[in-house]
């Protein structure tokens, strides 16, 4: 019997940045990327998808990233075509008293969330799926055996051992929302590549999700067992040099052949631009502007960037005339970016009498400014230190747009 599937991971539906004021068409974007899997999965006629944990970009989803999401499987559902899904470390909420919405979709029907079961001894038991309830720890579809373990956190690879005993059938698969070191680009949730590989001896084809960047994994007689198709869209700055796709799979005779198919994300850009010696700040935007032209030249596919723009070099202005609006109209007028990230590490270079140049940064200007203001209040004395941190701190996850307010919140009652 021949069968097929899609194995993706790590959709982040919900992403978006709460500072830009398209944040509705970077919010659609993840939306996209799923919606072009489940037509390739329908046009397929394949037998089944799976989703190897993080749909969401955070448990807490707003309402309409539920009935996007809704609205993005309904063909899927319609089709036939079982959606086996298990959560990533993105994917959890913290309250356990109430349903998650990874549950919610289970029991709608929208998809089919796998979660093991633990003996009083921690043994795992993978009770098979329950249609009317959508729960269970494995799914049986035209002969093979599909087991789910979510995000189990960073000693995975102490459980290897327990979650193969728990195996007792032939033709496994296993989706796992986890990383293999060496390979997965993340540095937490991941397991060492020889905890692994006793998963190649139960399972046939392991589906892994969590790091962005896509990988295999082979035994040391060269078998491929383990796959991470990445993301299907760009989610962090860093990820703009991995390919983007998820993995078409065909099983025949007992052999499983697959295939990367490449998705189309929004083109991100990680630019770095050397003002070295710019005298004045209009210098310093002249420079930019020949050097980001050049580097706008590999845009490619028509749609808007997001951008990371890094100004490196010593400048004989203050950093601060170089001000972030300044820099966007600059970069709009270019290139009209999606969003814009600035980090700004220009040095600045003065000249005392008898001394030798004197360099500051940026950041360096920024403390000695908090500082200067946190001092002012004789209350605060002594944890100058910890508020500048604080401050620069919630400074930072409000310009990337991706903190909620009572991550913010949080931060300042720890304090």
């Amino acid at each position: 019997m021949r069968i097929k599937f899609l194995h993706t991971a790590d959709i982040h539906l919900g992403k978006t940045y709460r500072t830009s004021s398209d944040e509705a068409e970077r919010y659609e974007d993840f939306f996209r990327a799923l919606g072009s899997i489940v037509a390739d999965a329908i046009a397929e006629q394949v037998d089944f998808v799976l989703i190897a944990g993080d749909l969401f970009h955070t448990g807490q989803i707003l309402p309409r990233t539920f009935a996007r999401t809704i609205e993005t499987l309904q063909p899927l559902k319609e089709a036939g075509i079982p959606c086996i899904a298990v959560e990533g470390n993105h994917d959890w909420i913290h309250r356990r008293d109430s349903i998650s919405w990874m549950e919610a979709l289970s029991q709608m029907g929208y998809i089919h969330l796998l979660r093991p079961s633990r003996t009083e001894n921690g043994d795992y038991r993978f009770d098979p799926y329950d249609y009317e309830q959508g729960s269970g720890g494995q799914i049986e579809i035209k002969g093979l055996n599909i087991y789910g373990l979510g995000y189990i956190g960073t000693q995975a690879g102490n459980h290897v051992e327990r979650i193969c005993e728990a195996i007792t059938t032939k033709n496994n698969i296993l989706l796992f929302h986890v990383g293999v070191w060496t390979y997965s680009p993340v540095e937490i949730g991941n397991m060492k590549p020889e905890e692994a590989l006793p998963l190649a001896e139960v399972f046939d084809y392991v589906a892994l999700g969590h790091g962005h960047k896509p990988y295999i994994i082979a035994t040391p007689e060269g078998r491929s067992y383990a796959f991470n198709p990445g993301s299907p869209e760009c989610v962090n700055f860093g990820e703009e040099k991995y390919a983007k796709g998820y993995y078409r799979v065909t099983v025949e005779d007992g052999l499983f052949q697959h295939e990367f198919r490449a998705t189309s994300p929004r083109p991100m850009l990680v630019i770095s631009l050397d003002l070295d010696g710019a005298e004045h700040a209009e210098e310093a935007l002249a420079r930019l502007r020949e050097q980001m032209i050049v580097k706008l030249g590999k845009l490619t596919g028509g749609k808007r960037p997001l951008l990371e723009i890094k100004l490196i070099g010593r400048v004989r202005f203050h950093p601060f005339e170089l001000g972030r609006e300044r820099l966007r109209i600059t970069l709009d007028e270019l290139c009209n970016p999606l969003h814009v990230e600035i980090k700004n590490h220009l040095s600045l270079v003065t000249r005392e009498s008898g001394a030798e140049n004197e360099k500051k940064s940026l950041a360096e200007i920024e403390k000695d400014v908090l500082r200067e203001l946190i001092s002012a209040k004789s209350e605060f004395k002594g944890r100058e230190d910890e508020l500048i941190r604080l401050s620069l701190a919630i400074r930072d996850h409000v310009m990337k747009g991706d903190t909620e307010g009572e991550d913010l919140l949080g931060l300042l009652r720890e304090s």
